[in-house]
């Protein structure tokens, strides 16, 4: 795993600023503590930092072709180059290195543009072709690995792994786009392809952008999608069995490496499957690694324990101090960008703790995405069969005014809590959906922000992007929707996001089989009642480990991963909390109505309501501007 970072002057020739590349690259020496390297020629630079995986001898970057007239910088692995290698070879390519690097210059010589639809693997990379004058940047399928970018003022267009290598480059403008915040308190990230900066973007999942010199800059283009393709008829039982195998080639391309390797074990489904199917293809113990919380509600150590035994791992665990909010201001300063997932603090220490024994974690991340694991899927199934029971000129009267008089009840079991449930029914699926995965909901962030900012939004609702995403959906499926929003907003913003920078923080590298994107093609045809059977998500891949996993581990309630804000917030974080709401450094921004951030710390420290959620994202929201000191937004 590797971080790059670039300069390409769109429009001339002029000398790169080499002494400022190796800064931006610098930015990200966490990425790739073993290696720098540098290339520049006549208006454009290409750095990257290397964490050595593969050909620890010779792969090293910016890596060129045989005439040297092509050269690429590359984050990631791609998992099917030994069986590209030989079919180049035959087309007329000389390789002069084994690294998977090297086959993504000879297939763009190759195949051009098309060459990323040969890829299997997670990627990342900026190719320069000096003899076309053309620089071409490509994002992995899932999204798996992150590309920033920003068109300067000057004609540059600058590139990084993370956002920080951009700003450190002092022709970006660092204002803020409002779209952006308001985005950012409803879904706790700042979604594809904005950043919290409006001359910034991220290359979303699954295109490429093509830079030709002298021509204007393009819109990024989409190379692949979920098909949700019915696959051709198959029972449950066959589809169980297919389901594991394909799982386990899925793993099996992924233990190539030539560093330690091993597994994070959490003791839920997705990751206990991956380290069952390690076990059967290695013949070492596979290296596990759990964290364990004080606080029995979030301690899911005994679970993986029983997975380790049954597979006789090499397993490490360590207990987290539960109130483990120190990190805030590492996480802020590590994102680059406000980013309120709670479960980054328990990311950050478990890649922590992999790295003092393996350099490669597997993980079992992408599950809940294509399998239907989440309960809020089978929540939104309930509301989906009101909503086809009862027309909307009924639904929307009737389920608004409940959800208008019914009280607000945070302290309850979801089951009782029916003021989100008949404000969700009043709405269509996919502002139903919305509506529920919103850390904050429409009304709360109307009261949030000041007249002034909710001026300058000039109407935008962060439920665009969803909408956006639903009109492209392949699927009619009322299961297969939701699952297609959350792959191109919740898995690529908020879990790839929270992956990446905490395994990169500790130069960790995380592969992610359940993310294969041919496993998830064939996954997205299976029916929906294979992934989803009446309460029971995962259905199919749950049936299909029965023979290699514990029933305790199968079939016990999601817990998730974790940690408990409520009570931090009445306890030891009180303080911090209250200092930061009702501080300068929120209220010098404009942005917010000081009374109602008042009103929520009141209403939160009494126990009158419970705004854990939306209180940790404004508290990370205000790390983000202490840590990185950005101009205020336009008002």
């Amino acid at each position: 795993m590797c971080g790059i970072a670039g300069i390409f002057d769109t429009q001339s020739k002029r000398e790169i600023d080499q002494a400022l590349l190796v800064r931006m690259n610098q930015a990200q020496h966490h990425r790739g503590p073993d290696e720098t390297g540098l290339h520049a020629e006549p208006g454009i630079g290409l750095a990257h930092k290397r964490l050595s995986i593969i050909d620890l001898s010779s792969g090293h970057q910016p890596l060129f072709n045989e005439d040297g007239s092509v050269v690429v910088v590359f984050n990631g692995e791609i998992y099917n180059f030994v069986e590209l290698m030989p079919e180049l070879q035959a087309l007329g390519h000389t390789f002069r290195t084994h690294c998977d690097t090297e086959v993504i210059v000879h297939a763009w010589e190759q195949w051009g543009e098309q060459c990323v639809e040969r890829f299997r693997g997670m990627f990342a990379f900026a190719l320069w072709d000096r003899n076309k004058q053309t620089l071409f940047m490509a994002r992995d399928r899932m999204g798996v690995k992150p590309l920033f970018y920003a068109l300067l003022d000057d004609g540059q267009l600058i590139f990084g792994s993370e956002l920080k290598v951009l700003t450190t480059h002092p022709g970006l403008k660092r204002e803020f786009d409002p779209c952006a915040i308001e985005a950012y308190f409803a879904y706790g990230y700042v979604p594809e392809p904005r950043t919290i900066y409006k001359q910034a973007f991220k290359l979303p999942p699954a295109h490429t952008l093509t830079l030709t010199r002298g021509q204007p800059l393009p819109q990024p283009k989409q190379y692949w999608d979920i098909p949700f393709q019915s696959t051709a008829p198959i029972s449950l039982e066959d589809a169980q069995w297919e389901l594991v195998e394909r799982l386990r080639e899925s793993v099996k391309i992924r233990l190539m490496s030539e560093v330690p390797l091993g597994a994070f074990l959490s003791g839920g489904v997705d990751s206990s499957a991956v380290v069952a199917m390690m076990a059967g293809l290695s013949s070492e113990p596979v290296n596990t690694c759990t964290i364990a919380f004080q606080d029995k509600a979030f301690n899911e150590s005994e679970f993986a324990q029983q997975v380790a035994d049954r597979f006789q791992t090499n397993h490490s665990v360590e207990t987290v101090d539960t109130d483990d909010y120190d990190l805030i201001d590492t996480l802020a300063a590590l994102y680059d960008e406000p980013y309120a997932d709670s479960s980054a603090i328990p990311t950050y220490r478990v890649c922590q703790l992999a790295k003092k024994h393996v350099t490669v974690a597997l993980s079992g991340d992408g599950g809940d995405e294509s399998l239907a694991g989440y309960r809020r899927y089978r929540w939104h199934m309930n509301e989906e069969r009101i909503r086809r029971a009862v027309p909307q000129s009924v639904r929307g009267p009737v389920f608004g005014f409940l959800g208008d008089v019914y009280p607000k009840v945070d302290w309850l079991p979801r089951l009782f809590r029916a003021k989100t449930t008949f404000e969700a029914i009043a709405r269509d699926s996919v502002e139903g959906y919305f509506h529920g995965v919103s850390i904050m909901p429409d009304r709360m962030r109307k009261q949030l922000f000041s007249a002034s900012f909710s001026q300058a939004l000039q109407g935008y609702r962060a439920i665009e992007v969803m909408h956006e995403h639903a009109r492209r959906c392949p699927t009619d499926d009322s299961l297969g929707l939701i699952q297609y929003l959350d792959f191109k907003t919740y898995l690529v913003g908020d879990i790839n996001t929270k992956v990446d920078r905490a395994s990169m923080a500790h130069a960790l590298e995380v592969r992610e089989p359940l993310m294969d994107h041919k496993l998830v093609e064939w996954i997205s045809g299976l029916p929906s009642s294979f992934k989803l059977c009446g309460k029971e998500g995962k259905y199919v891949f749950k049936k299909g480990l029965e023979p290699y996993l514990p029933r305790d581990v199968l079939y016990r309630p999601k817990m998730g991963f974790s940690v408990p804000l409520a009570s931090w917030f009445r306890g030891p974080l009180k303080q911090r909390v209250r200092d930061a709401m009702l501080g300068p450094t929120l209220g010098d921004t404009g942005i917010f109505d000081q009374s109602f951030l008042r009103l929520m710390v009141e209403q939160h420290e009494s126990g009158a309501r419970d705004y854990s959620a939306s209180m940790w994202a404004i508290l990370m929201f205000e790390a983000f501007l202490r840590v990185n000191a950005p101009v205020a937004t336009e008002r």
